[in-house]
Formats: C-alpha cells, sequence, structure tokens
C-alpha cells in the first residue's frame, strides 16, 4: 500500500498485475512469428516438452534455462525497499510525479482528502484578530473511510495564512487539486519525505513526533516573533497535521510555503530546468561541498558553502537590511537552543521587464502598500502573553534606503494595528526592520538586486542542541581539529552563519 500500510493477501484469481508484471508475462507467452510450437513431444525422462522450429533446425545450440518462477505477491515493504534501492542504485535526484504506480500515490491521496475537509472547516471560520490559549492548543480530528487526519493549532495557522495574503480558496486549489502532488528528492541527508504541491507553491514535509513538539510548544513565540518582525526571513509554517491509517500507522507532516516560488520566469529562463540552483548554507566548511549535477542536466542537487565560494550576494542598498535580518532571524533561533538551521540560497538572473517594473512608479506605489500594511505580512492578530521582548537588532548601515538606526526601547512599540489601517508609522516600519518588497506572490523570501533575482530563506529549523549534539560536538572536535563544522553551540552558530552573510554580500 502506498501509504505504508501492509496490504491484505490478494488471491491468484484477482491479483492485479503491475506493469513489470505485465512485461513479465508478455516476454514469457508472445513467442513472435519465428517461434511458432509444434506438438509437445516426451523427452527421455517421460516429461512433455514443446521446442520450436528455430530449435529444431539447431539442434547442437545451447537451450536457455527454463524462466524462473513468477515472484511472489510484493508487500508494501518490499515494494518500498526495492524503490529505494533503485533510488540509490540510478541516484534519482529532483522532482517526479506521484502517479498512480508510485509507492506514495495513496497517502498523498489520503492527504488530500484530509486537507480538503481541514480547510473546508477554516473556509467557513473567518481568522480571528485575537488569539486565545486554547486556539494555540486546539486540536481537531476528522475520521474518514479508512483514515483519520488530526489538525494542530487551525485557528493559528488560518490566521497565519491571511496574514500572508494567502486566500483559504488558494491554499485549497493548491493543496488539493486533481493534479498529483510531486516528490522532492535532493541529495539532503535528512529521512524526511518531502512532497511539493503541483504548482510548487507548498511543500509538504514528514517530521517526527519530536519536531512537532517541539514546533508546537514554541508556536506562541514563533508567531511572536513574526509579528514583531513582519519581514522575517524564517520558513512560514502553515499548517501541522497527523493522519492515521489503521491498524497502526501514523506520520505526522507539516505545510510550508516554497522559498523557491514563483518559477514561473525560471522556467522560462533556464529551459528543462525546473528549479533554481540552490545552495544550503551553514557557514562552515566540514562535508560542505557537493559535486554540481551535469551541465544540462535536470538532476536537481543542493550545493553547499563550499561551492559557493567566490560569488556574492549583490544587493546594493538591501545588503543592510539582509544582514540585519540574518542577526535577528539567527538570534531568535539562538534563543529557543536551535542549530543545524540553513540559510537557503538561489539566485536567477532578472528579465528585463522585471527590471523596469521594479522602477516604475505604479510598481512603487504597489510595493509600498504591500510592505507597510499589516495585512500583507505576518501576523497582525494579537498574541496572548507578552513574549520574548529583548528581539531589538543592532543598527542597520546608513544605505539601508529603508530602514534606519533602532532604538533598543522602540521594540514596546511594536503593537499591531487592525488589517485595513492606516499605514505604519516610520517607528514601527524601523522597528521591525521592514523593505520595501516586491510585487510577487511570494515576496516575504524573494529579494532583488541590481541583476539577479534572489530567494532566501532560513529553514530545517528543529535540531535542539542536547546531550546526544553535545557528544557529538566532543567527538567532531577531535575528529576535525581547526576546521568548522555545523554541531557547534547554538551562540558559535548562529555568529557564524551572520559573519558568513556579512562576508558574501555587497
Amino acid at each position: 500500500d502506498a501509504a505504508g500500510v501492509e496490504p491484505e493477501p490478494i488471491s491468484a484469481q484477482s491479483q492485479s498485475v503491475s506493469g513489470s508484471e505485465c512485461d513479465r508475462i508478455q516476454d514469457q507467452s508472445w513467442p513472435g512469428p519465428a517461434a511458432a510450437h509444434e506438438p509437445e513431444t516426451p523427452d527421455r525422462t517421460g516429461t512433455r516438452t514443446s521446442r520450436t522450429h528455430s530449435e529444431m533446425e539447431m539442434p547442437g545450440r545451447l537451450q536457455p534455462p527454463p524462466p524462473p518462477p513468477p515472484p511472489p505477491q510484493r508487500s508494501g515493504t518490499m515494494k518500498r525497499r526495492r524503490w529505494g534501492g533503485l533510488r540509490q542504485q540510478w541516484k534519482l535526484l529532483g522532482l517526479f510525479e506521484i502517479d498512480q504506480q508510485h509507492e506514495f500515490y495513496g497517502l498523498t491521496c489520503r492527504m488530500k482528502e484530509g486537507l480538503a475537509a481541514a480547510i473546508h472547516t477554516s473556509t467557513h471560520t473567518p481568522p480571528v484578530n485575537d488569539l486565545s490559549d486554547d486556539d494555540f492548543r486546539s486540536k481537531v480530528t476528522q475520521v474518514h473511510k479508512d483514515f483519520s487526519l488530526e489538525t494542530f493549532g487551525g485557528p493559528v495557522f488560518a490566521a497565519l495564512r491571511a496574514s500572508l495574503g494567502i486566500t483559504e480558496d488558494e491554499y485549497l486549489q493548491s493543496l488539493c487539486s486533481e493534479s498529483c502532488y510531486l516528490q522532492f528528492i535532493s541529495n539532503s541527508k535528512s529521512k524526511a519525505d518531502f512532497f511539493l504541491t503541483n504548482d510548487k507553491r507548498f511543500f509538504l514535509k514528514t517530521q517526527n513526533k519530536r519536531e512537532i513538539k517541539f514546533l508546537l510548544s514554541n508556536l506562541k513565540i514563533y508567531v511572536e516573533h513574526l509579528r514583531k518582525f513582519p519581514h522575517s526571513l524564517l520558513v512560514k509554517f502553515l499548517g501541522v497535521h497527523r493522519i492515521r491509517i489503521p491498524p497502526g500507522r501514523k506520520k505526522y507532516f507539516i505545510v510550508m510555503q516554497s522559498v523557491f516560488y514563483p518559477d514561473e520566469r525560471i522556467n522560462a529562463r533556464s529551459g528543462s530546468v525546473l528549479v533554481p540552483v540552490g545552495y544550503d548554507i551553514k557557514g562552515c566548511q566540514v562535508s560542505r561541498w557537493t559535486d554540481p549535477a551535469p551541465e544540462g542536466s535536470q538532476i536537481i542537487v543542493v550545493l553547499k558553502d563550499l561551492n559557493f565560494e567566490g560569488q556574492f550576494i549583490t544587493l546594493e542598498r538591501q545588503r543592510s537590511w539582509l544582514v540585519q535580518q540574518v542577526e535577528i532571524d539567527t538570534g531568535f533561533l539562538e534563543r529557543l537552543n536551535v542549530l543545524d538551521y540553513s540559510l537557503l540560497l538561489a539566485h536567477q538572473p532578472l528579465h528585463h521587464d522585471e527590471r523596469n517594473q521594479n522602477l516604475s512608479f505604479a510598481s512603487l506605489i504597489v510595493r509600498t502598500k504591500k510592505s507597510v500594511n499589516p495585512g500583507s505580512s505576518p501576523i497582525h492578530a494579537e498574541v496572548p502573553g507578552a513574549v520574548m521582548n529583548d528581539d531589538a537588532g543592532p543598527s542597520p548601515e546608513p544605505d539601508s534606503g529603508l530602514t534606519s538606526s533602532r532604538d533598543p526601547d522602540d521594540s514596546t512599540r511594536t503593537s499591531p494595528r487592525p488589517a485595513g489601517s492606516d499605514a505604519d508609522s516610520p517607528d514601527d516600519f524601523r522597528t521591525q526592520n521592514r523593505r520595501l518588497l516586491p510585487n510577487l506572490k511570494n515576496p516575504l523570501h524573494v529579494i532583488d538586486g541590481p541583476e539577479q533575482r534572489y530567494f532566501i530563506g532560513i529553514i530545517d529549523v528543529f535540531t535542539v542542541y542536547g546531550l546526544k549534539k553535545r557528544l557529538e560536538h566532543l567527538w567532531k572536535s577531535l575528529r576535525h581539529h581547526g576546521r568548522s563544522f555545523s554541531t557547534v553551540s547554538p551562540q558559535e552558530y548562529s555568529r557564524r552563519l551572520q559573519h558568513w552573510v556579512q562576508n558574501h554580500t555587497d
């Protein structure tokens, strides 16, 4: 079963035949025009055999061994092992449509059905302006024919989606359309399964119970961070769910906004390449090189720190904004005692019409409204309880354009305004480190420089610096003496990534 549940035994009379099984049967039962059989004759042992005319004409020819018996019906586990073996053997990397022959087809169909019902519920419940503690603890279970889906913190994520400008109808259409999901397979060491909606707007990623518990326990301060810094580069979580499939299978998964969306221009500019060349940056050296894919190949390889050496993120006046926002976001993760997160980075040349559009007066008006309207960026709903009041960041450089030096005491003036109100005051604008956003559907992760469009986000924020990571740090310190590696304290990790951004931007 594609959902990971062991299938029930199927009788030989009713057993369905897969594509590979059809090929095997066809090879055995279609001899071709030169292999017409004559009547069977007994051999010396009394066994009746048949020979083709071509075999009779060449009596000295060695005969091939008899075909092997048909293989037994593969279980779901054997099917997964076979797919995993082929994937390892062929080094498959890229996007693959999850069609009816795919191992995850059944699982993704159930995900779509469950998400459709969950989103339908939130569609008829307007997002709340004041989130309560009960909203953060909310858990709703919806039972379907052969599975159930649990939704955690539904009102919170519905409010977050609304603040990002994602309507429930858009969310439903993308996640639950008739088009198949795509499976994303990369050279990442993660054991999670990655699915991408067919329009490539949202990622669905399986998570373990510990990671989900960590996210939900810190959901309130995550939302508060996005409220205080609406243009944060942190990955945007849009939903947390658990699917249960009898008799006892269950999977946790999250829905995230893709950093690499939209990609229409990427497809047009890059031929067969489906997504931009991406870099996974951790700010260290050990194991931070990946062999690039062959030129012209459709294989998707996520490159690393050492692959980026010699290049720069050229933003000019927006450089100081990026440096400051990375410091703010990594400082937040440091306080959560988190490490091993990545700065996901990609870039593509700006198209001629995109450069002109960014300079037009009409575009500037739209971008300014998008940048200052509380309803256009997360999150303007009140969050219960005062949390994380020490988020004041460093002063930006003089050439930042829209941002200027900040007073640490200004953090008390970040209370949100209702959607549809007038633009925030200049003090709020500076304190929240806002910037002039591009007029795109995913503006928070897109930064346009003079020549390049950059896609930037901070992802993989679930690794806590506990006992296991402390022991790993000790072991790597002995093995890689004098070299930088990923497993260090959260303080060192955030400081190192900040320095990487400072040293690779201009």
